[in-house]
């Protein structure tokens, strides 16, 4: 995967001299405003690729007999995900006509891909099943080497906590945009990705103080141009967009 391994190398690079990498563009469910995609489809992973963006974000829910998909809302079709078993969503369309993803079959793809993917965990009703969620999906990701590949994030600060002990080498990021940098660092949480308000106008100090914890920065979900120039020009390291393109036209 050599654009990845470039950006790396060009991180390591802005590390010892002291400068700050260019803001990256992450596309918010993959690239789905375009024809034949949909949210969290397969097809908007391939086509964030296409795009040549850093990562595509996706989310992800267990079911109740422990399988991992790839869905944005607890429910669907009225089916609650957590309280339903696989063998009742497995046959599901989504929008764009395709069956409902499995976590197996998303990162399948995704490894033949030149992108992060850039896992979102959902809460789930309890500690317990949230536990399980994370343990399956660690497993997962590590049996099939995408350790380097994939990213993490979560409103959940109990996931992101169990994903540090998990899989401490991993890029983890909480979402909820309540605690500071360095309360989270404590935690062994490596990153914080906060919707824009909390950076533009609640804790625009958070961005330095990240930086000075050695953690990365995300922003959700930033689809105006001048929200996005704010931010590159806070020099945060990633924005997550609807609208990949546009995005990506600012930062280079």
């Amino acid at each position: 995967m050599m654009k990845r391994t470039l950006i790396s190398a060009l991180a390591l690079v802005a590390c010892f001299i002291g400068i700050q990498a260019q803001t990256q563009v992450i596309a918010h469910r993959g690239f789905w405003k375009t024809e034949g995609s949909a949210q969290n489809s397969i097809t908007a992973l391939e086509k964030a690729a296409e795009a040549e963006v850093y990562g595509s974000e996706f989310d992800v829910l267990m079911t109740s007999d422990g399988t991992i998909v790839v869905n944005h809302d607890h429910a669907i079709e009225g089916m609650v995900i957590a309280e339903t078993p696989y063998k009742k969503l497995k046959k599901l369309k989504i929008k764009n006509g395709e069956k409902l993803p499995t976590l197996k079959s998303y990162l399948k793809k995704g490894k033949k891909l030149d992108i992060q993917l850039i896992l979102e965990a959902k809460p789930l009703p309890t500690k317990e099943m949230e536990d399980q969620a994370i343990a399956t999906i660690v497993k997962m990701v590590k049996k099939m080497g995408l350790e380097k590949q994939v990213e993490y994030i979560s409103f959940s600060l109990n996931m992101c906590e169990q994903l540090a002990k998990l899989t401490p080498e991993s890029e983890i990021a909480y979402l909820n945009g309540d605690i500071a940098p360095a309360e989270l660092k404590k935690k062994g949480i490596n990153g914080i990705d906060y919707h824009y308000n909390v950076i533009l106008n609640k804790h625009p100090e958070w961005v330095k103080e990240a930086h000075q914890q050695g953690m990365k920065v995300n922003v959700w979900t930033v689809n105006k141009e001048d929200m996005m120039k704010k931010l590159i020009d806070m020099k945060v390291d990633y924005i997550t967009t609807d609208q990949p393109l546009e995005a990506k036209k600012l930062t280079e």
